[in-house]
């Protein structure tokens, strides 16, 4: 090619790049959030489960029913669950629950068992836990309205470290417990190392301390059980900042949001602080009849505590020695030497 057409054509190239007008980048993000993920975040159910109650048609948006969670929503739409409308989302809270055993982790259980919302006190919204306990474990539980912070607490990306105290049945030493430290598979899969300590001995039964950042299905019982250990005591201490501390069986007790906003990094519009503590006494719960149903959430009526009158109040008599004055010590003369290294004897009625 000659070099005066070369120029010529790379002249027109140019000229055509410049005065061709840009297009501006089409946007193929759509407005608004996820119908699930709205549901979610009102605290109606989780994600799973918003999408299961939106292929069953329980679901209405504006009026329609929709059968595909594929749809975004915004704060115009009018979103009904069941025939009811769903309100605004709350700030996000959560709760420390301290787990019984003899009691499942979810909202309905096919045998009939009792959950644990069949015994969480009246006034509190309806919650999600936040993993899983099983049967026969206890411990440190969390609670929360806000299927946003469950999803991403749950995540193992997040990190967290859960602790466990777990009594065995048997004798274990180091290298008992040492593969299980370095990762083991069991059943084919595969479980990341945890952190085990031997805390003491107890006649036929071992104390450990099992710390884990994932949670999956009976993780320590299938995991002790590889390494010839069973596991007859299983107690959640701590879930990340977490703590189970004093609190008793079945007792709940909210975190302040303010806690939570510095632990997960959520801006809150109302950041006062003001959690409720919950006293023992307003959580006293009357024990579910066997087979029969639970009352869904919240749960059960508080059933109303006397406090029984001993048999010295009852009678009016106070306690031997009440209202008696104690006996004068005997005044020393302060003109007298002082005398050091005697002992005195004490003038106290034992």
């Amino acid at each position: 090619m000659p070099p005066f057409r070369k120029r010529l054509k790379q002249d027109m190239r140019w000229n055509m790049s410049e005065n061709t007008p840009k297009q501006p980048p089409q946007s193929s993000s759509v407005p608004g959030d996820r119908i699930a993920k709205v549901l979610s975040r009102a605290g109606i159910a989780s994600r799973r489960e918003a999408e299961r109650m939106i292929e069953a048609g329980r679901v209405r948006v504006n009026g329609t029913q929709i059968d595909s969670p594929a749809l975004n929503v915004t704060a115009r739409d009018e979103i009904s669950v069941d025939g009811v409308l769903v309100g605004d989302p709350e700030p996000p809270r959560m709760w420390l629950y301290h787990k019984p055993t003899g009691v499942v982790t979810t909202n309905r259980d096919e045998k009939g068992r009792g959950t644990i919302f069949d015994d969480l006190p009246d006034d509190m919204p309806r919650v999600m836990s936040i993993g899983r306990l099983d049967l026969n474990s206890e411990g440190l539980l969390l609670l929360t309205n806000d299927g946003e912070v469950k999803r991403k607490l749950e995540l193992p990306s997040n990190g967290w470290l859960r602790r466990y105290r777990v009594r065995v049945n048997g004798r274990p030493s180091e290298d008992t417990v040492e593969p299980l430290r370095k990762g083991i598979t069991v059943d084919g899969e595969q479980f990341q190392p945890m952190t085990v300590t031997i805390d003491r001995q107890q006649g036929a039964n071992a104390w450990l301390t099992v710390g884990l950042r994932e949670g999956k299905n009976r993780e320590i019982r299938r995991a002790m059980e590889a390494v010839h250990l069973s596991v007859n005591r299983l107690i959640r201490t701590s879930y990340g900042p977490f703590q189970l501390g004093e609190l008793k069986s079945g007792e709940v007790e909210e975190i302040k949001r303010k806690v939570v906003r510095d632990q997960l990094g959520i801006e809150l519009a109302d950041n006062s602080g003001t959690a409720v503590k919950k006293k023992p006494s307003q959580l006293k719960r009357t024990p579910r009849k066997p087979g029969a149903p639970g009352p869904g959430r919240p749960g059960l009526p508080k059933a109303p505590t006397e406090k029984l009158a001993t048999a010295n109040s009852a009678s009016g008599k106070p306690k031997p020695g009440y209202g008696k004055s104690k006996p004068s010590r005997p005044a020393r003369d302060a003109t007298a030497p002082r005398k050091f290294g005697v002992r005195v004897k004490s003038t106290r009625k034992p």
